[in-house]
């Protein structure tokens, strides 16, 4: 069984979907056990020996800072901060990313930092490890004070409430916790806050997303290349003197690949009546390379933050501080999130043009990629499908971290929404890879059509495959369960090592 110990080294998002793909389970270094307990015997002395009101330790909460707590509640205030703050509502957060949530979670409290018992880590671990997802909610979180409602219910089960999956059956925290033999903790002083501040909803999110938003980029650029050989397009475009002249990474990089997709076809390189493509095909290096430039920003953010401690106060027991921050504000993900949306939300437009052209009935396709035109609607109504998602997409990049909603009786009055926006990205990916897979069905329709010339072997290898599952249309036919079908056959497609070493 494969392991992974949770430390202070890097967590990287490779590692991170090395941890998920192989099921790996989790266990905490000696040093971050060290450390942990450290902070934990340093805030218990503290506590006993000042008098001075720590916020959120022996304070209420929010507006409540003012208000002190005595020490024979301090348990009780914890306790009751996880309870009053489980207010989320809405779908549910997928159980792949609440895996996500407990593993960044457990990376979070590790450090030392936080003033958490060993014990709650322990049982987050236990969580992750027996496959105990806690219930949690899509909506309620205002990204600022973290995430603070379904980090609530995120951690719930700890103290033997709210509801959990297990083996994709729905159980009360209670009856899980017993079949495992798992008593419910008693939270000490700052446990619950330390649980509830920081930013695990949105940046478990955000690390999903750059999981499955790599993963589109690169098909993108596959189908991409299929609809481009199929539309009879130039290559001149993706040759490397233009793009050295304008050297975005992205740019070179897309570029570079396009010609090693497209090598040797037979189509690509037979001699041209056109002396141009439209932009949704000659712009492609400029298009898709921009989306993998914002994508590796947007990792690089992802990235400082799983490898950081959100929650508030922060416990400093070497210099014998306590500081009340704000390293719980999600506006670094809330602005790295909403330019992941518009990004790719742009690869499903442009897509959504390449559509377009190839039922054009130009360059000796016919209309609507059928061979009787007329009798046959063929392919039109894909082309309406993915207009209206890409529409969709639209109003759904209206970016969340330009709002802010004030709270707490205007203690909190600037916060990040950033959980909004992890949502609203959820759903813009969803829609792409909606679209690429009408873009695929599409591209290889059209590519039977200039039949008998071949395409390279990479883009013949992939399109045969398609083929399994999509037959050519000859007919109309029930159009509905081949774009499906198209859309499965995205969702297992699985990168090679020679693609994922683009990333």
């Amino acid at each position: 069984m494969r392991k992974h110990t949770i430390s202070d080294e890097h967590l990287s998002i490779d590692i991170i979907e090395n941890i998920l793909h192989s099921h790996a389970k989790l266990e905490l270094s000696e040093a971050s056990e060290t450390a942990v307990a450290k902070c934990r015997t340093y805030l218990d002395e503290k506590m006993k020996n000042s008098n001075v009101p720590v916020y959120g330790i022996s304070t209420g909460f929010g507006s409540l800072c003012n208000e002190t707590i005595s020490l024979k509640d301090l348990s009780t205030l914890q306790r009751n901060l996880v309870i009053s703050h489980a207010c989320g509502i809405g779908d549910e957060v997928p159980q792949e990313i609440v895996k996500i949530m407990l593993l960044l979670k457990i990376q979070s409290l590790s450090y030392g930092y936080s003033g958490v018992q060993v014990a709650t880590i322990q049982r987050l671990i236990d969580f992750f490890n027996k496959g105990v997802f806690p219930i949690v909610y899509q909506q309620g979180s205002l990204g600022a004070s973290g995430d603070l409602a379904p980090l609530a219910h995120l951690c719930l089960p700890i103290i033997g409430l709210g509801e959990v999956h297990y083996k994709n059956k729905k159980y009360p925290a209670g009856e899980i916790n017993e079949k495992f033999g798992w008593q419910p903790l008693e939270l000490q002083s700052k446990e619950g806050l330390a649980l509830l501040n920081g930013t695990q909803f949105m940046s478990s999110y955000a690390v999903w997303l750059l999981m499955k938003a790599t993963k589109l980029s690169l098909l993108a650029d596959k189908i991409g290349a299929v609809s481009l050989d199929a539309f009879d397009g130039r290559i001149e475009p993706f040759h490397l003197a233009v793009h050295l002249v304008r050297p975005h990474f992205g740019q070179l990089m897309t570029s570079t690949r396009f010609t090693s997709l497209l090598e040797g076809s037979e189509i690509i390189r037979r001699p041209k009546q056109h002396v141009q493509d439209p932009y949704s095909f000659r712009c492609i290096p400029q298009v898709h390379g921009a989306t993998k430039d914002s994508l590796s920003h947007v990792r690089e953010v992802v990235e400082v933050e799983v490898n950081s401690a959100t929650d508030n106060p922060t416990v400093f027991p070497d210099e014998d501080m306590i500081i009340s921050a704000g390293n719980f504000h999600g506006q670094p993900l809330a602005l790295a999130l909403d330019f992941l949306t518009m990004a790719m939300a742009e690869l499903g437009n442009i897509s959504e043009r390449r559509v377009y052209q190839l039922i054009s009935g130009k360059r000796e396709l016919p209309s609507f990629l059928v061979k009787n035109p007329g009798l046959n609607s063929g392919f039109m109504i894909p082309q309406y499908t993915a207009a209206s998602i890409v529409n969709q997409n639209k109003s759904l990049t209206m970016p969340c971290s330009t709002d802010s909603i004030e709270s707490s009786q205007g203690q909190e009055d600037h916060v990040s929404m950033g959980a909004n926006s992890a949502t609203k990205a959820y759903r813009v990916l969803d829609n792409v890879e909606k679209i690429l897979a009408i873009e695929l069905f599409n591209a290889a329709q059209a590519l039977d059509f200039r039949r008998p010339l071949k395409s390279s072997e990479i883009l013949e290898e992939f399109v045969a495959n398609f083929r399994k599952v999509v037959p050519f249309v000859e007919n109309d036919t029930v159009m509905y369960e081949l774009m499906h079908a198209a859309k499965r056959f995205l969702e297992e497609y699985r990168l090679g090592e020679d693609e994922r070493d683009l990333v």
